[in-house]
């Protein structure tokens, strides 16, 4: 989710892999078809994927979001299509609605947009700090909050910002605050990174997914820690990733819930191979490299 909404990310919840969760990153899967007979040929698995949306999905192939698609089309033996298309507002109803692919990889649990599967991870925004910052930046009681220089993204047209950019402004922590659009040169995370890395910041608040992937390919070493809502703000930090398919479509969503539970394991490794971190698993405190 080019960080786009999980960069995604919700506005924000309901952004997320529309542009952050932003992040937060969206492939598709396609429609269910009627059992096969042996004589049958299986309607393909047609993915709608941004083709330049690190980590979860490029045009070569490289996202997870495209590798867990992959991994589907391969337990339902059916061959898998993709339909390259940028994500941006209105990604729903010029995807799925329009037909053009079936399923959206990785979306909230709660798109009211989509039918959702079962989620298959569950990841939060993260403060991002340098390796060797002898004091990082947890929480936004932190009283050295007002004085950093603290990256966040911007979703959308009309810039606006994304949960932990609202809880800044909520701490009157506004003043030294560095917005990241999600259409630039590269990904805004990827960029947020590169500025911490060259000590333009020092802090980032970036979706889990997206620092996890950048920040392990950052020059130098990144410290994650999971970033909680302050107390009173309406808007969600964490969120459950699921897949999404068109409403009504409780047959290709079965299918894939059939997946996601025989293939659970194999999802898992490809998530931690990208660095993603897991409240669902794991606390996103470790350190990225």
């Amino acid at each position: 989710m080019s960080s786009r909404c999980l960069e995604i990310a919700p506005r924000c919840a309901r952004l997320v892999g529309h542009a952050l969760l932003a992040g937060i990153a969206f492939a598709a899967v396609a429609q269910a078809t009627p059992a096969p007979t042996s004589t049958a040929v299986q309607a393909p698995l047609r993915v709608c994927a941004d083709p330049d949306n690190l980590p979860f999905s490029h045009a070569d192939g490289s996202g997870f979001e495209n590798r867990i698609a992959r991994l589907a089309a391969d337990e339902l033996k059916r061959p898998l299509v993709t339909f390259w298309w940028p994500q941006r507002r209105g990604l729903v109803r010029k995807t799925l609605d329009a037909g053009a692919c079936d399923v959206l990889i990785g979306v909230p649990a709660d798109f009211d947009r989509v039918l959702a599967t079962t989620p298959y991870y569950r990841s939060s925004y993260v403060f991002v700090t340098r390796g060797d910052d002898a004091a990082p930046l947890r929480s936004f009681a932190d009283p050295r909050l007002v004085q950093l220089r603290v990256g966040v993204q911007l979703v959308g047209n009309d810039l606006a910002a994304t949960p932990p950019g609202h809880a800044l402004a909520q701490r009157g922590a506004t003043q030294h605050v560095v917005g990241f659009t999600i259409y630039g040169d590269g990904p805004a995370a990827e960029r947020m990174l590169r500025a911490l890395s060259e000590r333009q910041l020092d802090a980032a608040l970036v979706w889990g997914p997206q620092a996890g992937y950048f920040a392990r390919h950052a020059h130098t070493p990144m410290r994650l820690s999971a970033a909680t809502a302050p107390p009173g703000l309406p808007l969600p930090f964490e969120f459950a990733i699921a897949m999404g398919v068109r409403r009504g479509d409780t047959a290709l969503r079965d299918a894939l819930n059939g997946v996601i539970e025989r293939r659970r394991a194999d999802i898992d490794a490809i998530l931690a191979q990208y660095g993603v971190p897991r409240t669902d698993r794991d606390a996103a405190t470790e350190p990225a490299r």
